[in-house]
């Protein structure tokens, strides 16, 4: 539910490579490995992949939330949690990955990081929950201003004036994506209607919980670059530690804080829908795994600027999805609003690339010098 990481921490097994293939070969057989090497190195593919279930995701999260009354959401994530772990367990018992074994030392020192993510993800469930998913991507740029001002604050980090930009950018577009919505409740439902008035304010509640997914989300990237220190830890050992250390505290959490009377169960999960829910439960986290290994499959046949690029670029299909799978209204103003945040998506990712290829002399209005750059976590917000 998060996210540009370090590509070199990425550990992917591609499978043993016989020594004998240096070995002179008979013609017939070289033809016959040939066409393996551009399967395996053509970019298009796995940038596609990267691309597909980073949107997959987020749609099949909306349809869990967006039943009527949802109101199981610790549940959803523990679910999500499981899947995940089940499903880079089997990979790993595969070979096509590798992570760590459990060390309770070394989750004594991440279960900080684990909570921060748990809170990145509820109130992620929560604004995707209130508001569509264009507005949910949108407003989620906002959390790169944070990384990199609390970078700055607190790692020596640096913005150029092309980020600058880009952050005015996402805000014009925030601003632009909450009139539009407002005013499409006002005029669809009548300027003083109790169903307008209804419609307003659940907008302000999913602004509210994309406010605390902002913060939560900028919190987490920080902290866990402060962690990931004292732990050294790769991409799938991060995936796998937050979600075998969130699993307890998710079922807790769902078993004392949600309601679990028959009543409500049916009501989230209604006879007719349910086995599509629970497919769409189980699917989501999966997806969460196809974005951490798609993901170092992009850098490895391609590389960290191209990858970050594309991030950028999939803001768009992403938001696209959200007219296409539901019912979200097409009107000048959002389609700008996604226009603007998909261009200031775009400028920030090509201002992290003119800035990793020089010395860094970016400026940001504040009292602490520029020591060294930070592109990494700012890029994790990326991630949907």
């Amino acid at each position: 539910m998060a996210d540009d990481k370090k590509r070199d921490d990425f550990t992917v097994d591609m499978g043993d490579r016989n020594e004998k293939n240096f070995e002179r070969p008979p013609s017939p057989l070289r033809h016959s490995t040939g066409p393996i090497i551009p399967t395996v190195n053509n970019p298009v593919f796995p940038l596609l992949s990267y691309c597909f279930s980073s949107i997959m995701m987020t749609v099949t999260n909306k349809f869990v939330l967006s039943g009527l009354g949802f109101n199981l959401n610790f549940f959803l994530l523990a679910v999500q949690s499981i899947v995940c772990v089940l499903a880079i367990q089997v990979c790993k018992s595969s070979g096509l990955i590798t992570y760590r074994d459990f060390n309770s030392d070394e989750a004594r020192k991440w279960f900080p990081v684990s909570l921060l993510l748990i809170g990145t993800i509820y109130t992620s469930t929560k604004a995707l929950q209130f508001l569509s998913i264009p507005v949910y991507t949108i407003f989620k740029n906002l959390t790169i201003i944070l990384i990199a001002y609390g970078e700055v604050l607190w790692f020596g980090g640096s913005v150029t004036g092309m980020a600058l930009f880009s952050f005015g950018l996402m805000v014009l577009s925030s601003v632009i994506a909450a009139w539009a919505d407002i005013q499409y409740a006002l005029r669809h439902h009548g300027q003083a209607t109790e169903e307008a008035s209804k419609s307003v304010s659940t907008l302000n509640a999913g602004y509210m919980w994309m406010l605390f997914n902002s913060l939560c989300s900028a919190a987490y990237v920080l902290g866990m670059r402060k962690r990931i220190k004292l732990t050294n830890f790769k991409d799938f050992d991060t995936m796998f530690y937050n979600n075998v250390l969130s699993i307890p505290i998710l079922l807790v959490c769902s078993i004392f804080l949600e309601n679990w009377s028959s009543e409500n169960v049916n009501k989230n999960f209604p006879i007719d829908n349910r086995n599509n829910l629970i497919f769409a439960m189980v699917f989501s986290g999966l997806s969460s795994v196809f974005i951490s290994y798609t993901s170092a499959w992009c850098v490895r046949v391609t590389s960290s600027t191209t990858y970050s690029m594309v991030g950028a670029l999939n803001k768009l299909p992403m938001a696209l999805s959200g007219l296409v799978f539901f019912d979200t209204p097409v009107t000048v103003p959002s389609v700008s609003a996604i226009a603007v945040g998909f261009v200031s998506g775009i400028v920030y990712a090509w201002a992290k690339v003119k800035q990793n290829s020089k010395p860094k002399t970016g400026i940001l209005p504040t009292s602490i010098p520029p020591m060294s750059a930070s592109s990494q976590s700012a890029r994790d917000s990326f991630k949907s």
